[in-house]
């Protein structure tokens, strides 16, 4: 019989926490959720001191819900960073000497008077799409790298925290450093990159609330060493929601691009995330077509698998730039999953992004 979320809030009742009460009585448990055979979820403390006495009720609260029947319990503890410092994760490592400022805490944002400038940064140029799946992080790994080879400072800041993909496509695996409580980021192919990726086991979820989020972000705004750059791409998670509202807020953000396929359904959100930096007062710097046509490598005939011309069309219904389009290839899937991304080489995709990126630098932008 599957254990429901009454049974499991029942057995956490039965955890004492500092001060006589129980994990469930002190409201301390947050976005649980579960599966037939897993169980996560989030306890938030008011204080670091608190989150370390809390070790104990966590580990007695896995135990009892291993005992439920779950093969695999998942417990963070946060605690906000202004009232210091970390998340104790039942499966995380401990940071030692020389590690990097944490990611991982959960903090919340601290006041901010207006969008504040990143040292060294000219442009930050934000890839959206208002859909997930069009391709939005492929191409911002392909332009960071087609930028870099024409001799631009090109960073990649990955705002995708739910589903950070940025270190598999440029081959990063190293966690960053910490100089000065400053965090040092990753170099790659030419680009300078910073993930929440980079300091999380590969496919460890996030579970954090939004105000989480937007305190992660603003963190790699402002506390990683950036550099020099001529322009830093941010790719965005897919939606309209609190990371692109929290960018658009904290950074003087240049302007954004909107990745699409030519399918009516993409198009309609794409349509949202145009309407979304309009009222957010970002300029809208140009649309891609992406998977815009595909070459059999056998014959040589071309198809439209999911339509063509639809982004290029809507671009100029609305007055936009129209920046290009990217194909179809299998070259693309396999480059991005060894962490060479196809940019790198020759060939139609690698000649549709550095046509990109020589536009951008056309106009300005990088």
């Amino acid at each position: 019989m599957a254990v429901n979320r009454d049974r499991v809030m029942q057995e956490l009742e039965q955890v004492a926490v500092p001060g006589g009460s129980n994990l469930v009585r002190a409201d301390l448990i947050r976005a649980l959720t579960m599966t037939e055979d897993e169980v996560s979820f989030v306890i938030e403390a008011s204080d670091a001191a608190l989150a370390r006495a809390l070790e104990t009720a966590s580990a007695e609260a896995e135990s009892r819900l291993r005992a439920l029947g779950f093969s695999r319990v998942r417990i963070v503890t946060t605690a906000p960073a202004g009232k210091q410092a970390g998340v104790a994760a039942r499966s995380g490592p401990a940071a030692g000497a020389g590690a990097p400022p944490s990611l991982t805490i959960g903090r919340h944002p601290t006041p901010q008077a207006g969008p504040q400038a990143i040292p060294g940064v000219k442009h930050i140029i934000a890839i959206g799409s208002g859909k997930g799946g069009v391709g939005k992080s492929t191409l911002t790994t392909n332009l960071a790298v087609a930028l870099a080879r024409k001799g631009r400072r090109i960073g990649v800041l990955d705002a995708d925290i739910y589903g950070p993909s940025q270190p598999r496509m440029l081959g990063v695996a190293d966690r960053p450093r910490s100089e000065n409580d400053r965090i040092i980021p990753v170099r790659a192919h030419g680009v300078t990159m910073m993930s929440l990726g980079l300091m999380m086991k590969e496919g460890e979820a996030v579970v954090w609330r939004g105000p989480m989020l937007m305190g992660a972000l603003q963190q790699m705004l402002n506390q990683v060493e950036w550099g020099e750059l001529d322009a830093l791409l941010v790719d965005l998670p897919p939606g309209t929601g609190d990371v692109q509202l929290s960018l658009c807020q904290k950074a003087p953000v240049t302007g954004a691009i909107i990745v699409s396929t030519p399918q009516d359904v993409a198009l309609i959100d794409a349509r949202r995330a145009i309407d979304m930096f309009g009222k957010l007062r970002t300029p809208v710097l140009g649309l891609v077509e992406n998977m815009s046509s595909y070459v059999c490598p056998n014959c040589g005939h071309e198809a439209h698998l999911f339509g063509h011309g639809g982004v290029a069309a809507e671009a100029a219904e609305r007055g936009l730039p129209f920046l290009g389009e990217v194909p179809l290839d299998l070259s693309v899937r396999l480059a991005g999953d060894s962490g060479q991304p196809v940019a790198l080489g020759e060939g139609p995709v690698a000649g549709a992004y550095a046509r990109l990126a020589e536009r951008l630098i056309q106009g300005g932008m990088a």
